[in-house]
């Protein structure tokens, strides 16, 4: 499940690429399966093992192009272990909302991308984002959970102000923010309730085969209700 294009960030063979706080490393395959040379980058020690586990496997079976390179690296998002200018893109998908000193990163971020390169940054979006907050304190209330909202002014400002010129916006999974709403309705680990498992299904079904009927309905919904904020940008050369 994407939330960042790779089109409109203008991924190209051998682009030397950063996925910060990259998780479960959904963003660093698909760069990888592109024929990226990246570098998954996080924190998590258990994550970036399975990280690198899959990227194995994926160059075992033959799944990216020769020449495609991939690595992890584990670190502190406020101070990350590279030169200045090293990538020619940069993903920050869904993590500076988690980030107290989040300026601080966004400056890190900016530091390391070369003149000329394009970053794209995801942060759930305003109004369903609120909406999950003013149902659930449990859902942000959490240690390493999400500790602010940004508006789309807000997380352009601030990239902005840290030098790159916003090139353009989308958002993205308007399916998945009914979903956040009825967990958080609910309560947020209950897992087991009906109605969030038949809904969970649905996301899983839609995930694995993507039906046309909710590849339209996700068109209409991403402008209205999409759960992430994605905005694209470029470090003057």
């Amino acid at each position: 499940m994407l939330t960042v294009d790779f089109d409109r960030l203008g991924l190209l063979p051998g682009d030397r690429a950063l996925d910060m706080g990259c998780g479960g490393g959904r963003h660093a395959f698909e760069m990888y399966r592109r024929g990226a040379d990246v570098v998954a980058f996080d924190q998590d020690a258990d994550e970036l093992a399975g990280v690198r586990d899959l990227f194995a496997a994926m160059k075992a079976e033959g799944e990216v192009p020769e020449g495609a390179e991939a690595d992890v690296k584990e670190g502190d998002a406020l101070s990350l272990p590279f030169a200045d200018g090293e990538f020619e893109r940069v993903v920050a998908a869904e993590v500076l909302e988690h980030i107290p000193a989040d300026i601080q990163a966004i400056g890190e971020l900016v530091r390391v991308l070369r003149p000329g390169g394009t970053m794209a940054v995801t942060v759930p979006r305003w109004f369903p984002e609120i909406v999950c907050w003013q149902l659930s304190r449990e859902y942000h209330d959490t240690p390493g959970g999400h500790i602010r909202i940004y508006t789309d002014k807000e997380l352009a400002t601030k990239v902005e102000n840290a030098g790159l010129e916003l090139l353009g916006k989308g958002y993205a999974h308007g399916l998945h923010a009914p979903y956040w709403w009825l967990k958080c309705a609910v309560g947020v680990h209950k897992d087991d309730n009906p109605a969030v498992k038949a809904y969970h299904r649905l996301l899983v079904w839609d995930i694995m085969k993507k039906p046309r009927t909710t590849r339209y309905a996700e068109r209409l919904l991403d402008p209205v209700i999409g759960k992430s904020l994605v905005l694209y940008f470029r470090k003057p050369a």
